[in-house]
Order: C-alpha cells, then structure tokens, then sequence
C-alpha cells in the first residue's frame, strides 16, 4: 500500500507540472492587462474573451489557420497513401531489393534532414514552388515518408498472410487485395500515423519560415511568431494568439490519441 500511495504521489506532481504551463497560458489568455500584472496565475476574475477577438483580427489567424488545415490535410493523405503502398511492398517482400529499400528508409529517419537543408531548399527554388502549398506539401511528405514507412511496416509483419492470400485466390489483383482487405485492417496504425504526423507538420515552425515567410501563405506558427514580437508587452493577446494556434491540433489530438497505444501495441485488435 505505501508503495502504491508513493507512486501515485509522484505521477500527481508529474501531472501538476505538465498541465501547469497548460493552466498559465489559458489563464492568461482570459485576463486583461490589469489582471495580468496584478495577480497573473490566479484564475481570473472575470474572464474575458476581448483577448481572442483582438488576436483573430491582430494576427490573421484565420488565413494561417486554412494555410496550416490545407498543407497539413494534403500532406497527411499522400503519407497515408504512398507509406502504406510502399511498407505492403516492404512487408510482404522477401528479396534483397526489398531489404536494401527498408534499410534506406531507416536511413531516412535516422539521419537528420538539416543535413540537406539548403540542397531541399535549392531543389524546391529550382522547381519554382517556394512560397507555395506545393512546395511545403512536397517537403513533409518527403521527411516525413520514411517515418510513416517504418510505423506501417512493422505493423503490416505482424497480419497474417492468409488475408491477402484468400483474396487473391478469389481473383483479387496486388492492389485489390491491399485496398479492400490489408488497409482497411490498418485502422489503428493509420490513427497513430495520422496524429503523430499532423502534430509534427502543425506545430513545425522553422520550414514554414524558410520556404514561406513574405509570401502570404504563413502558417499558424509562422503567424505567431510575428503577432508575439508585434504585441509582446500585451500578454493577454499574445497568450490568446496561442491558445487559437494550438486548439485544432490539440482537438485532433484528443478525439484519435486512442490510436498512438493502439498502433503501436494492439495488432489487429480495436
């Protein structure tokens, strides 16, 4: 029982100092500048929403906001799409070539893409797409493929063969057997690819700098960015900023953060 109680003290004050930061950014957020400088991490009395209204209009989060959905949306269905073709190859091949493309594929996670920062960044000026959706699109699916490989890979090893087998034996062709009996089979790890991939594409901040800053297509973080140094000695606004910037992530988050365990650990369970 001590032992209990003991770990059980020690994951409240690891949770208390996780949700502290959480607490002081929406607290914030819902203060005026009075409250603020007078009593800053005291839940506020009233609350006020003149933050979030201010900051929409402030830093045209709404613009940044359909930026960030449209390159984060496209860039999540060609990972979907092309990692999971590309680890049914991998899985399910028993050659060298398939063996010496996972190899490279590990490569790709382990070796970091700053790396190769200013040839992307060339090749992607080359092409004519910076500034652009496309251009960013590109970017992510890129770093980001051999990553969403290696998740559908593992899990595609642990289905049974029998599946693809009896669809075929059916007369079902590669890529109808993949389409209509593995990948629906894939819900879980597709979640866990999904969340994992859309926080990292949401929330990332130096791309999005390099290959968009001045052209009108900024994404949330970029915005913010910008709206910090324009308004920092007005907390409130800024803490709004962020608040707005981080919710649909942390909404998507939420609603599929089933699937990151489910992924990694279920199989073809749930």
């Amino acid at each position: 029982m001590r032992r209990t109680f003991l770990l059980e003290l020690v994951m409240i004050v690891v949770a208390v100092a996780f949700l502290f930061p959480v607490y002081a950014l929406i607290t914030l957020s819902l203060k005026d500048p009075a409250q603020i400088s007078q009593t800053p991490l005291a839940l506020p009395a009233p609350p006020t929403t003149d933050n979030f209204t201010k900051a929409w209009s402030a830093a045209a989060l709404g613009p940044s906001l359909m930026n960030s959905t449209v390159i984060t949306a496209v860039s999540l269905v060609a990972l979907i799409a092309l990692g999971s073709f590309a680890a049914y190859y991998l899985a399910r091949a028993k050659s060298h070539l398939g063996y010496g493309l996972y190899v490279l594929f590990l490569l790709g996670i382990v070796l970091p893409f700053q790396l190769g920062m200013i040839p992307l960044y060339q090749l992607v000026t080359d092409l004519g797409l910076i500034g652009t959706h496309a251009g960013m699109i590109l970017f992510y699916t890129g770093i980001q493929l051999p990553f969403t490989v290696f998740l559908y890979t593992g899990f595609i090893r642990a289905l049974p063969r029998e599946y693809a087998s009896a669809a075929q034996i059916d007369g079902a062709s590669h890529l109808t057997a993949f389409t209509r009996v593995v990948f629906p089979l894939l819900r879980p790890i597709t979640g866990t690819v999904l969340i994992l991939n859309a926080v990292f594409i949401w929330n990332d901040f130096f791309t999005p700098l390099l290959y968009l800053g001045g052209s009108g297509f900024e994404t949330v973080p970029v915005s913010v960015f910008a709206f910090v140094g324009q308004y920092v000695s007005d907390h409130g606004l800024v803490f709004a900023g962020l608040v707005l910037g981080a919710l649909p992530i942390v909404v998507i988050f939420l609603l599929l953060q089933r699937y990151v365990i489910k992924g990694f650990s279920s199989g073809l369970k749930g």
